[in-house]
This record gives C-alpha cells, structure tokens and sequence, in this order.
C-alpha cells in the first residue's frame, strides 16, 4: 500500500467523488480558488516539473511562499515527487534565509514575488540551488537569476504519486526561533495523517462542510495542519489569507468567507476583543469553534472572546517537533487558563531535574510521547539527543497538573526562575496583569536586583489611547498571585518581540536588560 501522504490528502478525493469540491480559497488578491480536482492535476504537474529539472528523491524544495493556492499546490507536488518541501516563515531576514537555505541544502526554491526583495540578496553565491521559481515573478526573472512559475510548470507532464512507506521522510519544517537560530525539524509521511486523526478529528470534530479560516500561517505546525492537512482529511475547505491580520481585515474576511472554524494565536485575540469591545457591535459571524496555540491564551482574554462570539476557542499546546497539538481543551469542557489534558492518542508526564515524575502542584518539564513525533533534528545531533529520548519527546515547556487533571502552563524551561526560593511562572505573572485595566500585552523576564537576587521585571503594551499606574499595576498583582511574585520594574513598549507563532521572544528582552 502506498502511504505517500499525498495520496490520502490529495488524490484520495478523486475517487471519492469531490474532485469539484472547493479545496483552497483566497481571501486576498484576485480571490481565486481551487478545487480537489485542480490540486491533484497541479501538483502532479508540479512533481513533473520537478524530474525536468533533475530533481531527486529526498532533495529538500525550500518554500517561502504566502498563504496562497501555489502553496498546497507546491507542498503536494514535491511529496508527490519523492522531495522533500520545506515551508520557511515568511517573515524572516535575508541572513536568516541564507542560512536556513545553506543549511537545507535545498536545490529549489520557490518563493512569492512579495517576498523577492527579502530573499534575494540571501541567495548571492548560493552553491545549492539549482533553479530559483518566483510566484507571479514574469516581470522579475530574466531567465538567468529566476523563472516564474508559471514558466517552471509550463509544458510539465503530470506523474503518478510516488510510493513511500509510512515512516519515510517527507518534509520538513524549521523551528520558530523562540530562543535563537531556527532548527529544521524533520517529519515522516504517516505523522501528517496522525494529527488528523488525533486533534482534528477527536478534538475539533472536523467535517466535510467546515469551512475553515486559519491566521496563523501555513509554514509552520500549527498553521499547516489548522489551514491545510485538517481540512483536507475530510474534504473541507481552507480560506487563505496571504497578509498580515489587522482586527479589521479579519472581521472582514469573517463577514465575507464566513468560515465555521477560526484559528488565531493569543496576540490576535487580544486584538480583536480590544477591537471588537471598543465598536460595541455584536460581529457578523458563523463561527461554531475557535482554537488556540503558539503560546499559552491569557484566561481573561478567553473569556471575554466567548462572551462577545458566543464561541468557546480550544486552547491547547503543541510543537514544531510533535507536529500540532497534543495537549487541549474540548469543546464544551473548557477551563480557560489552563492547557487542558492530552489529546487522545498521546501521553504526557511532568518530571524534575531526575527525570522523576512530579506530584499534583508541581511545576515539572512536560515530555510527550504519541504518533506524530519528528524523527530529529537535521544537523544537529546533539539536540536531537537531548530532545527526542526514546518514545518520549522534551517540550522544554514548564507546566503543573492541578487536582482535577488539567494542565496549568507555567513557562519554557529556561524563563523559569526562584524569588525568595519559590519558582515563578512569567505566565502567571503575565496573565494576572492583562486582567489590569488598559493593558493589552505583557511579557514578564527575571532582573537581578541591587543584590543580585532575581525579581519579575514586566514589559507592557498598552491599549490605544491608555495609561496605567505603576504602583496600583502592582498591588493588583500582588493581590492575584501573592506578595513576591509582583513586578518590581514596568516598562511600557511599543510592542513586544515575536516569533511568527505568536510566542514571545524573552530572551531578546533579557538581551535588552543585559544591555541596559
């Protein structure tokens, strides 16, 4: 049996009758849309294309590609192939890309035209490169530095799915970046399928008539299974969105594509309460289930979106290297604040510094063990040995299990730190000072005092047109979570620093603190 995964996703809704089923939609541009039928003949084009220019099995295609219809038809493709796509986020620096690119040793890259600028100058004396495809790229390439993908693809021969095993390799992703150089993660064939099963079928419940619309982007996990590997388990349909989401442009595209699920990260729901409280309308909408990840949802901002939308959004955890979610909420069991329990079909413990497992209460490192685990991490090896241990996969995520089983998100590993001997959670800090009046963000880091003893220092990013009282900004948190566990400094910004997913970037804060 051939287990290629695009065989599942892609031609399996052929023969199932929903070639004329819509797969893709834009909600940006020229609003275009693909149907099932149309992404199987395109990325069998697209594998084609690839053997004309001497691609082989296993060679990585590098992707820096928007949320738009060339994306699935790309990713598809080269599984077809036997090649190896790699989705990079779209909002990287050309050093960034250059190494990701040199790392990979991909020898396609296909890129969209928005993006041309940023990537250029990271493809300078590349030595792996074979070919370079610009999406919408005619006026741009000259035949010599690029090709536009239409001209890549024309005159291709369509090929059959090549056959893979189910724990073959077949595609990788690049971590987020959360605490330094992104590392390339690599999943196999089976794992796609197994998150569909898990969190999308047992959790969201997916069907074929959803409609789904998910701002967190396609190139990395979460995004990818939320916008594309979830819906087309079942045969649904995806609402593309290649821009950057403002408040005003989702309600839009929520007005218009009138998607029944919506898949957003905590900063974005932030966002749009602020938005939507401050024009005091009730939003036009058919949402039926919302979901979160990227970085722990504050328990206040879940329970205002569900008052406004009358939606509860399933807050759970999940991973570049588990591939999406495995720790959640459900739907009409949820306890926001809390990560949920595991998702059905994965395991987790909590253990300390030995490995040994923790009590109720207790803050432990979250490991994971279940279906979708990456087989490692390309070119580092030593990583890979610290993080993948058996069946059993390090979050590097610090959590506690409270009494009823639920799971209580406290910080990463390495963002915990003690005041007075006790350890402290920058998420709960966190969380206890957007419940302040006129604080739309915060991101908590541990600042050595005048005696070097460690203290919660808050950075804060005000709603429009606010103010806030320091010292009352304190006592509110002092009365939340307890006397030592207040912020000692506050410092207002403009923004904070952030992957693509959403999580904060603390570290670059502590670098602002070091420095300053």
């Amino acid at each position: 049996m051939n287990e290629n995964a695009a065989v599942y996703f892609v031609d399996r809704h052929l023969d199932e009758g929903r070639a004329a089923r819509t797969a893709f939609r834009e909600a940006d541009g020229a609003q275009r849309s693909l149907t099932y039928g149309d992404l199987a003949a395109q990325s069998a084009s697209f594998a084609g294309a690839l053997y004309r220019h001497g691609v082989r099995r296993e060679e990585r295609i590098a992707m820096i590609v928007r949320d738009q219809l060339e994306f699935p038809v790309v990713f598809w493709g080269a599984l077809k192939a036997g090649a190896i796509p790699v989705p990079l986020n779209t909002l990287l620096s050309a050093s960034v890309y250059e190494a990701i690119l040199n790392d990979s040793r991909a020898s396609i890259l296909v890129v969209s035209e928005q993006m041309w600028d940023a990537v250029k100058p990271a493809i300078d004396g590349n030595r792996f490169l074979r070919a370079v495809v610009v999406i919408g790229g005619e006026r741009l390439c000259d035949g010599t530095e690029c090709v536009s993908f239409d001209a890549f693809m024309a005159g291709a021969e369509p090929v059959q799915t090549v056959e893979a095993g189910g724990d073959e390799l077949a595609f990788w992703l690049y971590s987020s970046g959360s605490t330094g150089m992104p590392k390339g993660v690599r999943h196999i064939h089976s794992s796609l399928k197994a998150t569909a099963d898990t969190f999308g079928a047992q959790v969201l419940g997916m069907q074929e008539d959803d409609t789904v619309f998910s701002v967190a982007k396609l190139f990395f996990a979460y995004g990818l299974g939320n916008g594309m590997s979830f819906p087309m388990s079942v045969g649904a349909t995806a609402v593309l969105f290649g821009g950057r989401p403002t408040p005003d442009g989702v309600f839009a595209i929520m007005a218009k594509e009138k998607p029944t699920i919506f898949c957003g990260v905590p900063t974005l729901y932030a966002a749009l309460v602020a938005a939507q409280e401050k024009q005091g309308t009730k939003p036009d909408h058919c949402i039926r289930l919302c979901t979160s990840a990227g970085e722990a949802l504050p328990r206040d901002i879940g329970q205002r979106w569900e008052k406004l939308w009358g939606a509860e959004i399933v807050d759970g955890v999940g991973s570049t290297e588990m591939l999406h979610i495995f720790l959640s909420n459900r739907p009409g069991d949820i306890v926001y604040g809390t990560s949920g329990v595991a998702v059905p079909g994965y395991e987790v413990r909590l253990v300390d510094e030995h490995d040994e497992d923790v009590a109720e209460d207790e803050v432990g490192e979250l490991l994971v063990r279940g279906p979708s685990s990456a087989e490692g991490y390309w070119n580092r090896r030593d990583k890979s040995l610290s993080t993948f241990q058996g069946h059993w996969t390090r979050t590097g995520d610090k959590y506690e299990r409270t009494k009823d089983g639920r799971y209580v998100y406290c910080g990463r590993t390495d963002d915990m730190f003690k005041v007075s001997g006790i350890w402290v959670s920058p998420f709960e800090v966190e969380q206890a000072l957007v419940e302040f009046p006129g604080i739309l963000e915060a991101a908590v880091v541990a600042r050595a005092d005048e005696q070097d003893l460690l203290k919660p220092a808050a950075f804060i990013v005000l709603k429009e047109g606010a103010s806030v009282d320091g010292e009352a900004l304190k006592e509110h948190v002092k009365g939340k979570i307890g006397m030592w566990k207040y912020p000692r400094w506050v410092t207002v910004v403009d923004e904070l620093p952030k992957t693509a997913t959403g999580k904060i970037q603390r570290f670059k804060l502590r670098d602002i603190e070091a420095a300053e």
